[in-house]
C-alpha cells in the first residue's frame, strides 16, 4: 500500500487553501507565481492587492490539461486549436479571444484571455488537486523583479502582514529563464518574449 508523500500532502493542502478562497505562492516554469481560484472574485481582488496590480491588465490562467481550459477555447477553429496544442503542455502562454467564459476580473475587460497548459509537475499536480485552472501571475509586487525563490517571495511580503500569501508551496522552478513568452493566437504577435 502506497503512503502519501510530503509532496502529496503539500499539494493537497495548497488546493484546500485555494478552494477556501486563499492566495498561494508556487513555483512555475521560470519564476515563482501567485495563484488563486479564478472564479472567486474576492480571492482575485486579494491577489491583485497583494501584487499591487492594476485589474485592467488581466491575468493568466494556468492548467494541467487542455480539458481544464476547454470552456475558454470554444469558438476556435481547428487550425487555431492545432497552434495551441502544438506548444502545450509547455512554457507557452497564448492570448485567445475571450468567448465570455472567463469572469471580467480575470480578463480585465480585455478582448483576450491569457492561457497556458503547463508541463511543470508541481503546477500540473496543483491544478489537478484543485480540479481546474488557476490564476498565475508572478509573485512580486508591481515594479519589483519576479522572484526566483520561495525566500524572495517571503521577503517581498513579510513586512505587509495583512497582505501575504496564505500558503507557499515548496518546489523547484522548471528551468525556464524568466516568465513564459506570451503570444496572441490570432495575430501571432509576441506580447512578451522569453
Amino acid at each position: 500500500m502506497r503512503t502519501a508523500s510530503a509532496d502529496d500532502f503539500r499539494i493537497r493542502l495548497a488546493a484546500r487553501y485555494l478552494r477556501g478562497g486563499g492566495v498561494i505562492a508556487y513555483p512555475t516554469e521560470g519564476v515563482w507565481g501567485l495563484g488563486c481560484d479564478p472564479d472567486n472574485e474576492d480571492a482575485v481582488a486579494r491577489l491583485l492587492a497583494l501584487k499591487q496590480r492594476d485589474p485592467a491588465k488581466g491575468l493568466i490562467l494556468i492548467a494541467a490539461s487542455i480539458d481544464q481550459v476547454w470552456p475558454y477555447l470554444q469558438g476556435l477553429n481547428d487550425s487555431q486549436l492545432q497552434k495551441l496544442t502544438s506548444t502545450w503542455p509547455g512554457a507557452h502562454t497564448w492570448i485567445v479571444p475571450d468567448n465570455g467564459a472567463a469572469p471580467l476580473w480575470v480578463t480585465g475587460g480585455k478582448p483576450g484571455l491569457a492561457l497556458r497548459v503547463s508541463a511543470h509537475p508541481v503546477v500540473r499536480a496543483l491544478c489537478e488537486a484543485f480540479g481546474g485552472p488557476l490564476i498565475s501571475t508572478s509573485a512580486n509586487p508591481a515594479g519589483r523583479p519576479a522572484p526566483l525563490s520561495a525566500l524572495r517571495v517571503r521577503r517581498y511580503f513579510s513586512s505587509r502582514s495583512a497582505l501575504q500569501p496564505d500558503y507557499v508551496l515548496k518546489g523547484p522552478l522548471g528551468g525556464q529563464r524568466g516568465p513564459t513568452p506570451i503570444r496572441e493566437l490570432i495575430s501571432d504577435k509576441v506580447v512578451r518574449s522569453a
